[in-house]
C-alpha cells in the first residue's frame, strides 16, 4: 500500500478537467475550489449523521464531538472564499460561459446538509430528479428528524418539558419557531450548573450556526466582487438570492431565549 494508492491519487488528481478552450489559467482554480468543498461536505454530512445518531442513543458526548469537528470544517469552509476571491471579474468572465446551467444551487450535499440541520423543502428534491443517487441522499435528509428533532427528543427524554407537538411534528417540514420552547431553554440557561449536559449542546449548535451564516455571508461577499449583481449560471438571482439566505435560521428558540435571560 503506497500513500497515493490508499488515497486514490490518480482518480483523484485526474478530477480537474477543465472544459473552456483554449484552457484559461483560472478555471482550474474554479474547479478545484468546488470539488474541495465538496469534499468537506461529505464529511459535515458524515458527522452530522453520525451525531443524530448518536443523539437518538442518548450517547451525547461524542455528538458533540461530531459537531465540535464540524464546526472546525465550517472554518475551513469560511475561510477557503478567499482563495476564490483571487478570482476577478474580468479573469471568470473569460470562462464563465463553458459552465453552461451548472451551479452550486445543484449541490444536493449541501441540500442534505441544510435539511439536517432542519432547512428542509420537498420542493427542492425535484431539482435532483435526473440523479438516482443524489436524489436518494437528499430525501433521506429529508425524511430523518433534524438533529435539532434529535436534540429536543433527547431533552424530553431527559425529563424536560418539551412540547407533545414538537415531539410529534411532521419531521419532512421545515422548522418554525416554537413559543413552547423558549421557557424551556430558559430554565436551562437560568441553571448552567446543573443542566450542564443540555446548556453546552445548546451553545454548540449556536456555534454551528453562527458558522453557517459566516459561510453563507462569505459566500453572498464573494459573488458580488467576481459577478456583483449577474444572474447566478443555474437561473437563480445570484446576490440577491444568496443574501435572502442569511434570513434562514436553524435554532431560533436559541436566539430569541437570550432576551429572556436576565441582566
Amino acid at each position: 500500500m503506497s500513500y497515493g494508492g490508499y488515497l486514490d491519487l490518480d482518480t483523484l488528481l485526474a478530477a480537474q478537467r477543465p472544459i473552456s478552450r483554449p484552457e484559461h489559467h483560472d478555471e482550474l482554480l474554479f474547479i478545484i475550489q468546488h470539488q474541495t468543498t465538496e469534499l468537506w461536505l461529505k464529511l459535515v454530512l458524515h458527522e452530522l449523521e453520525t451525531a443524530c445518531e448518536l443523539m437518538r442513543a442518548d450517547d451525547l458526548a461524542p455528538a458533540l464531538k461530531c459537531i465540535a469537528r464540524v464546526k472546525h470544517i465550517q472554518k475551513t469552509l469560511t475561510e477557503q472564499w478567499s482563495v476564490l476571491a483571487t478570482l476577478t471579474p474580468s479573469e471568470y468572465a473569460q470562462f464563465r460561459g463553458v459552465l453552461g446551467n451548472a451551479s452550486g444551487f445543484q449541490s444536493y450535499q449541501y441540500r442534505a446538509v441544510e435539511f439536517t440541520l432542519g432547512n428542509k423543502n420537498a420542493k427542492m428534491l425535484q431539482v435532483f430528479e435526473a440523479d438516482a443517487a443524489a436524489s436518494a441522499i437528499v430525501r433521506r435528509a429529508l425524511e430523518a428528524p433534524s438533529l435539532y428533532d434529535e436534540f429536543l427528543r433527547l431533552l424530553a427524554r431527559a425529563g424536560y418539558d418539551i412540547p407533545a407537538d414538537v415531539l410529534d411534528r411532521d419531521v419532512t417540514k421545515a422548522w418554525t419557531f416554537h413559543d413552547d420552547l423558549v421557557p424551556v431553554f430558559a430554565a436551562i440557561y437560568a441553571d448552567p450548573e446543573h443542566n450542564w449536559a443540555a446548556y453546552e449542546t445548546c451553545e454548540e449548535l449556536v456555534d454551528l450556526e453562527d458558522n453557517f451564516q459566516l459561510w453563507r455571508f462569505r459566500h453572498l461577499k464573494t459573488v458580488e466582487r467576481i459577478i456583483g449583481s449577474k444572474t447566478g449560471t443555474g437561473g437563480s438571482s445570484g446576490a440577491p438570492f444568496l443574501r435572502r439566505a442569511l434570513e434562514l435560521t436553524f435554532f431560533p428558540e436559541l436566539y430569541a431565549v437570550r432576551t429572556e435571560i436576565p441582566g
